[in-house]
């Protein structure tokens, strides 16, 4: 979610976030050059969050792989960021709620990486604890990295415009 707070500062949308009930999350609709994007954080439990992507994607009439995924990655060491299109969950409980929503895997990822946890800690708790100070610190620049990646990523793969379909 922090990178989509990022994403929408930098097109200026940081005020645009309203809660959408219909979709169950809040939204922030916004535009690149050449586009319009919606931008989702979904209310729901992780496991659910599909849901809330689903019903955004039929109501702002999207198709699956008009859908970026924004989350976190245990096999990336903190700090890594990567775009993977399409494929399974691996393992990701959020990113198999939208496959199921959608009944599509289409959708490109954006995975953020945060390590594994060490020792015997469990992945559950790793992934609900807060950062320490020291990735606190690392992590704003990973945000920031994370959300340029993204929105160059979103750019390039734009259709290319016909200079006079009216668009400025």
């Amino acid at each position: 979610m922090a990178v989509l707070d990022r994403l929408a500062r930098q097109l200026a949308a940081a005020e645009s976030w309203r809660a959408d009930g219909r979709c169950c999350a809040d939204v922030a609709l916004t535009a690149a050059p050449g586009l319009q994007l919606v931008l989702l954080k979904p209310r729901r439990l992780m496991n659910l969050n599909g849901l809330s992507v689903a019903s955004a994607a039929e109501i702002y009439n999207l198709r699956p792989a008009d859908i970026y995924l924004v989350h976190d990655d245990l096999d990336k060491a903190l700090g890594k960021v990567a775009v993977k299109l399409g494929g399974s969950a691996r393992g990701h409980n959020g990113v198999r709620s939208c496959i199921s929503a959608l009944q599509s895997n289409e959708m490109t990822r954006l995975r953020v990486g945060i390590g594994r946890p060490e020792g015997d800690v469990p992945v559950s708790s790793y992934v609900l604890a807060p950062f320490s100070a020291g990735e606190q610190e690392r992590l704003e620049q990973v945000l920031a990295q994370a959300a340029t990646f993204l929105l160059e990523h979103i750019l390039r793969r734009a259709p290319v415009r016909d200079p006079g379909d009216g668009l400025t």
